[in-house]
């Protein structure tokens, strides 16, 4: 397992937002990751004042950044008061996906952090067009921070479907939770079920179908869970039949999970927030945090 290193948190200045600035920090003590904390200062509608009023509208933008500055470095200092932890503070102008994606490569960041709510990184990633541009060049992951942090993170729900992006979001799950229990879930379905019922065939068919299908599942799991190095105690599998999203926000409740982790499908991460999978519908409907491996 590649240790955490540096972690990238952005912030809108908004109370929702410095959820995000405090979970970082706790992941940060956790695993000893520098911290950097990020705001993105859209100048965009001052520049038809700046054209206006020439020199005094950029100084209007400089005291549009100051006071962003300003902010910022006492959320620094709250920070450090409550968690311990330094946290380097950069505030930037410019369209916010385009600089985060800048400023997380200049940093080499392992894990981005940001809110649910607010002029967050979520909404452009569910709403945004040119998210999956900017985006698909990046190989870090995201945390989405819906609740207030309290402590770390106890409990994680990985629903794995053994592609390779499975064992990915496993070990992304233990780098910023190293403490934590984790939960694989595998939700699987019969092949070609649909039509086997179309075709009348008899319901203890399906069912032993089924049961196969579930036999060899949790012989995949197992070897999952092996293959990631993850110990017996305290790694909990699950293989349940149904619809996939309706049972990771069912297990999350279930299992008392605070953290869900989901890999990435396909290609692109931003491929499936865009075109509405199970992912999406995790963002949106999950009650805790989410990370989404890349």
């Amino acid at each position: 397992m590649n240790p955490l290193r540096r972690i990238l948190a952005t912030t809108d200045l908004s109370a929702p937002a410095r959820h995000a600035a405090e979970r970082a920090a706790l992941v940060s003590a956790e695993t000893a990751a520098q911290l950097d904390l990020l705001h993105v200062a859209n100048l965009a509608p001052l520049e038809r004042l700046r054209q206006l009023m020439g020199s005094s509208g950029a100084e209007l933008e400089n005291r549009v950044l100051d006071a962003a500055r300003s902010k910022l470095v006492d959320l620094a200092a709250l920070i450090h008061q409550r968690f311990g932890v330094v946290a380097a503070t950069r505030v930037v102008a410019g369209a916010l996906l385009a600089e985060l994606a800048r400023e997380s490569d200049a940093l080499a960041a392992g894990l981005l952090v940001c809110g649910a709510k607010g002029e967050s990184v979520i909404r452009h990633f569910v709403l945004g067009t040119t998210a999956q541009r900017v985006l698909s060049t990046t190989r870090c992951p995201v945390l989405v921070v819906k609740q207030p942090p309290h402590e770390p993170y106890r409990r994680l729900l990985v629903p794995v479907d053994f592609s390779p992006s499975s064992l990915r979001a496993i070990r992304h799950a233990r780098s910023i939770a190293p403490g934590a229990e984790l939960v694989l879930l595998h939700i699987f379905d019969v092949p070609f079920e649909g039509k086997l019922r179309y075709a009348s065939v008899d319901d203890e068919v399906i069912h032993h179908y089924r049961i196969v299908a579930k036999q060899e599942a949790t012989q995949k799991l197992r070897a999952l869970r092996d293959q990631a190095g993850l110990p017996v105690v305290g790694t909990s599998l699950l293989v349940l039949h149904g619809d996939p999203t309706f049972r990771i926000i069912e297990q999350e409740q279930e299992c008392d999970c605070d953290l869900i982790v989901v890999g990435k499908h396909g290609e692109s991460l931003l491929e499936d927030l865009l075109l509405g999978s199970v992912t999406k519908h995790v963002l949106a409907e999950s009650q805790g945090d989410v990370l989404v491996s890349v």
